[in-house]
């Protein structure tokens, strides 16, 4: 029977769906439950918890297609990929699991039921494996499928007994084997030629039936649990009559797009770098879909080794530009419709092939150069480890792809020597930070940055993962363990904590170890670029280096946070359309609660300014657009018209993130919004919700401060808002509609009778009414031959003075006039020379006189008018005096 990969993945699915189970859509290949592994390379790992009894499944009975990769750690098949008929890094497991639920009888009626029936595998080609001490399997298979002992084969080893971990649930296997036929080399399992090709594993059954404990015992599990595992791409070269995995529908579709861009012939000299490619790049694209991008360490770093690997025999096809993105429509064609992240991160997945590929191309001529001026002048098969290293540092050649190159050549690495020029440049930039002249707690991060390594981010992908804790600091000492009532800061190995970075807070929420300790994260810091300082208070129990953790963000408040964010993005982009392109980024924070955005423009924006920013913004969030991401240089993103935002460092590579549409911006690819950044954003626009803008102000010259809301928080304030003007609708007795013109008519009133009463203010002072102070009231006098009026007055604000001066001016004719004011607690003096005087008496330095006295600091005015103030109220007629005795 010859099946499609394609149909026997729908068929298995469909087959065991009708048997009751749940088909769930494959996790990822970043595994968030499991600390020690760097990719999901198992169908059962999204399930562990389940097994270990830490979580508890909503469906008993589940059936998935889980993509796999092994290329990396303990499960690493990179180096066989292409030379090898069933070694890749990416891989698809069809599996059936039971929580609880079934057990050995149905597993095994389950498996040869749908080989045989369904997929029409004749019995006699079929036979198994069980674990020696399993009797009840071996009885079972014989019941079943009626297989005579000779072709049920008892296996005593660890093959074919499966455990999680020295503890825990474990149980015995059972391997169903094809028979190619006595003309394919090899024997069967067990036996001295059971490597060879004749006899094929294609399906493991896992009856977890015990519970290992510390002491080396084992236990019945009250509920026994099936865990099994068949790969696509070795049931699909069964199906098909090939030997070779690569012979497969699938792969050849994507060989031949490989030769067909390369016009290269699949088969011959570049057989195998066809196979690299066709392999490397399910790998790459998977990866990139769930998140995971180029980088120089952990899950980024192998990510890269399996893009440069595909790329350097893309340059042995003789390619001349970039070869694996063109081939990426091929691979959507084929695997797109059951797995439509492809389809989503297309662009993503595209824009990171090519650039990787174009920064690699730039440095692979040069570093091949250097690789074969060595081998011209080596002695023997062994490059030297320090060459390795060269190209490695200088040219960023991973170890692997210099052996890679070599095995062609029948050489090897001096890795000995390769680690010992990796720990001598280690050693250097310790030495180097230590004398930076860093503060020793800096030098501390530093330290333990080189024990631990980067903390891998995966909070991209969801809101909780497993972890194993890598360091702990106690009042900025490293510690092995804390406990209940410390404040601490924990770093692990990876984490979905965003932390503080690009405007945006850390994110807060819990950690707790599997003996029940937690901790309450209250904050998320980033030290040295790349290391998660996780922050907060140990609540309960103990908390060690080396304990796996649960970590769990507070996703509510990220998803405040995540509106806010993208919301900023919208808000820079209508500030440039409504105010112009001179608006830049000056600043920005992005809380939970609330944005704050601050840019540059020369002065306040009007209210028909804040509301058509507000306008457009809430337009873009109700088209409800998907976010879109992408990787490219930080010049390519320009180019593309792409903003970057202030705060940021950017690398060799960023995250350009493109909301909404716009059909007139060509320079943004259609897009509305397009900006560099590294933060946590919405899927879709409409999850902003609404966006209210609650104050505009100045923070420095030429810089604006705008502070908003989005959704939850922006309706609450405009409801509050709303409020506040029923408020005062109600105490003014007048509709919503009808309070502007009602509020200004009761300005214009109070203005009017504020007037009235600086008239009668001043009358009252001008005509010695009650307000004039009677003890220290002078009236119109001479001294030494010039007029002089002197008045003090209660109740009356300095900015009255002056009028009351310019009035006692026209009534004295010529002469000099004094007035001071006493009002709430604060005194005011104002001095008035008439014109014919003003050559005798300066009003600027007398009313100085007076100033001095009230408890003032100088003064300011003309030669005939000058005012002062002060504190000293009682002062008040020995500043007159003092003016009255200068003249």
């Amino acid at each position: 029977m010859s099946l499609g990969l394609a149909d026997i993945r729908k068929s298995f699915l469909e087959y065991f769906e009708l048997q009751d189970h749940k088909v769930l859509a494959s996790s990822p290949l970043v595994p968030l439950n499991d600390p020690t592994l760097l990719f999901t390379n198992a169908g059962m790992v999204p399930f562990k918890n389940f097994f270990t009894g830490q979580e508890v499944s909503p469906y008993q009975r589940v059936v998935t297609s889980q993509k796999c990769v092994r290329a990396g750690g303990k499960h690493n098949d990179l180096d066989n990929v292409g030379y090898t008929a069933r070694h890749h890094t990416f891989f698809e497991m069809l599996g059936n699991f039971s929580f609880g639920d079934y057990f050995k009888e149905d597993a095994i009626n389950y498996a040869w039921q749908f080989l045989t029936k369904e997929l029409q595998i004749a019995e006699e080609k079929l036979l198994v494996t069980v674990y020696a001490e399993d009797e009840e399997a071996k009885t079972l298979w014989k019941k079943i499928a009626g297989l005579s002992d000779d072709r049920i084969i008892p296996i005593a080893t660890s093959d074919n007994f499966w455990s999680m971990g020295d503890t825990g649930p474990c149980g015995p296997c059972s391997e169903i084997f094809f028979d190619h036929g006595p003309e394919i080399a090899g024997g069967p399992p067990g036996s001295p030629d059971e490597d060879g090709d004749r006899f094929i594993e294609i399906w493991n059954l896992v009856f977890m039936q015990f519970e290992q404990h510390v002491d080396g015992t084992r236990t019945d599990l009250p509920k026994p649990s099936i865990d099994t595992g068949m790969g696509l791409e070795r049931i699909g070269a069964l199906l098909q009559g090939k030997h070779d995995n690569y012979d497969t529908d699938l792969m050849q579709h994507l060989i031949a797009a490989s030769a067909d861009f390369s016009d290269q012939a699949a088969d011959g000299v570049h057989k195998v770098s066809h196979r690299v490619i066709a392999d490397h790049l399910r790998s790459a694209a998977f990866l990139i879909a769930d998140g995971v991008l180029p980088s120089n360490e952990g899950r980024g770093y192998v990510l890269r080794r399996i893009m440069r690997r595909a790329m350097r025999h893309a340059q042995l096809l003789g390619t001349s530009e970039p070869h694996m993105w063109k081939l990426l429509p091929a691979l959507k064609s084929q695997m797109a419709a059951a797995y439509p992240e492809l389809e989503r991160a297309g662009a993503l997945i595209t824009e990171t092939l090519k650039h990787e590929e174009e920064r690699f191309r730039e440095t692979l001529t040069r570093g091949l150069k250097l690789l074969d001026d060595a081998l011209e002048d080596l002695n023997g098969k062994i490059l030297p480890g320090d060459i390795a290293f060269k190209l490695y540092d200088t040219y960023g050649f991973p170890l692997d792809l210099t052996q890679d190159a070599l095995r062609e050549r029948g050489l090897s690495v001096d890795e000995a020597g390769f680690e010992t020029a990796m720990e001598k440049q280690r050693a250097e930039a310790r030495a180097n930070w230590s004398g930076s002249g860093e503060t020793a707690t800096e030098t501390i991060w530093y330290d333990i940055r080189q024990d631990t390594g980067m903390t891998e981010f995966v909070g991209y992908q969801g809101a909780e993962a497993e972890a194993k804790i890598s360091a702990i600091i106690l009042d900025g000492v490293p510690t092995d363990r804390v406990h209940a009532g410390q404040e601490a800061s924990i770093i692990v190995n990876q984490t979905p904590f965003y932390a503080e970075s690009g405007g945006q807070a850390g994110d807060q929420g819990i950690i707790k170890s599997e003996n029940s300790a937690s901790m309450a994260v209250t904050n998320t810091l980033k030290k040295l670029g790349d290391m998660h300082v996780h922050i907060g208070d140990v609540q309960s129990g103990e908390l060690a280096v080396g304990d796996v953790v649960h970590l769990a963000i507070d996703d509510s408040r990220r998803t405040e946070i995540r509106s806010n964010h993208s919301a900023t993005h919208l808000l820079h982009e209508a500030l440039r359309r409504v105010l112009g392109d001179h608006v830049t980024q000056k600043g920005s924070l992005v809380e939970a609660a609330y944005l704050r955005f601050d840019f540059s423009h020369p002065k306040a924006m009007t209210d028909e300014d804040i509301k058509q920013v507000e306008d457009i913004v809430n337009a873009v969030i109700l088209s409800n657009h998907q976010v879109s991401t992408r990787l490219m240089t930080p010049e390519e993103a320009i180019e593309a018209g792409a903003l970057a935002l202030f705060g940021e460092k950017y690398g060799d590579e960023v995250r350009v993130l493109a909301m909404g549409e716009d059909g007139d911006a060509d320079n943004r690819g259609g897009h509305y919004s397009v900006e560099l950044c590294g933060g946590t954003h919405v899927n879709r626009l409409g999850d902003i919700g609404l966006f209210a803008i609650t104050q505009e102000m100045a923070v420095a010259s030429g810089v604006r401060r705008i502070e908003a809301m989005t959704g939850h928080a922006a309706r609450h304030y405009l409801k509050e808002q709303e409020g506040v003007l029923g408020d005062i609708a109600g105490i003014l007795k007048a509709g919503q509609k009808d309070l502007p013109n009602r509020i200004a008519g009761l300005l214009d009133e109070k203005k009017r009778l504020e007037r009235e009463l600086a008239e009668a203010k001043k009358t009252l002072a001008l005509g010695g009414g009650q307000m004039i102070d009677t003890d220290t009231q002078d009236d119109i006098t001479e001294i030494n031959g010039t007029k002089f009026l002197g008045k003090i007055v209660q109740g009356l604000p300095a900015k009255e003075l002056r009028g009351l001066v310019d009035e006692g001016k026209k009534q004295i004719d010529s002469g000099v006039v004094v007035f001071i004011g006493i009002d709430e607690g604060k005194v005011g003096i104002a001095v008035g020379v008439t014109k014919d005087l003003t050559e005798r008496f300066d009003a600027v330095s007398l009313v100085r006189l007076g100033a001095d006295k009230l408890g003032g600091k100088g003064g300011g005015g003309r030669p005939d008018m000058a005012q002062a103030g002060g504190s000293y109220t009682a002062a008040a007629p020995e500043a007159l005096d003092a003016i009255k005795a200068s003249l």
